[in-house]
């Protein structure tokens, strides 16, 4: 079985590939994220940021250079019903001031990017690669009074776009959903799973 590179540390994206049967391993990247353009609109700013994670991943040296390697890079944001965009709280009163701007109904767009890499010249050159953003719209209803319990109970919340997630304890809080599900925690599988057939993953 061949393994994925993800470069990503999100507990969510692990445990959908987990879920999805991939054999993946950790890896990191220097990308700097300020650094993409957070005036650009909310699908083209994930997909920059996507690209860029991808363009500044760290390939492990012990990695076989005989053979063709598969990479996955992703970034997910979230807009309130305004248009704010809104990435992961810097702190806990961060975090409860996104969760509320987020409350009612907003929207996530996520973006991955997939790239089959062989070693040439020193260097890992990208071989084929897909690029996708796939948004999802969802109605959260959090009231004030079970903000201090829900942080209790996620305490990845720091690590989450918006503070909000809707898979496990903050499932109950989700009123409705227009689009990917997995979409909204992170990693669109389906569109996923089809670049890594393309790609040749499964081969």
């Amino acid at each position: 079985m061949k393994t994925l590179y993800l470069g990503s540390n999100s507990a969510t994206r692990k445990k959908l590939l987990t879920e999805m049967g991939i054999s993946f391993q950790i890896v990191g990247h220097q990308a700097d994220e300020e650094a993409c353009g957070w005036d650009m609109p909310l699908e083209k700013l994930v997909e920059t940021i996507a690209f860029a994670k991808m363009e500044h991943v760290i390939i492990p040296q012990n990695v076989d250079k005989n053979k063709r390697i598969f990479v996955l890079t992703a970034d997910s944001l979230c807009a309130d019903a305004r248009g704010k965009l809104h990435g992961k709280p810097e702190n806990k009163e961060d975090a409860i001031a996104k969760i509320k701007a987020l409350r009612g109904r907003g929207k996530v767009a996520t973006a991955f990017c997939l790239e089959k890499k062989k070693f040439h010249g020193n260097t890992w050159k990208n071989e084929q690669s897909f690029l996708k953003v796939v948004t999802a719209q969802y109605e959260f209803d959090l009231p004030d009074e079970w903000i201090e319990r829900y942080l209790e109970h996620v305490p990845c919340y720091l690590q989450i776009s918006g503070g909000i997630t809707i898979d496990g304890y903050g499932a109950q809080f989700l009123k409705s959903i227009n689009g990917s599900y997995s979409t909204i925690l992170g990693l669109p599988v389906f569109e996923v799973r089809e670049a890594l057939e393309k790609i040749g993953f499964y081969e």
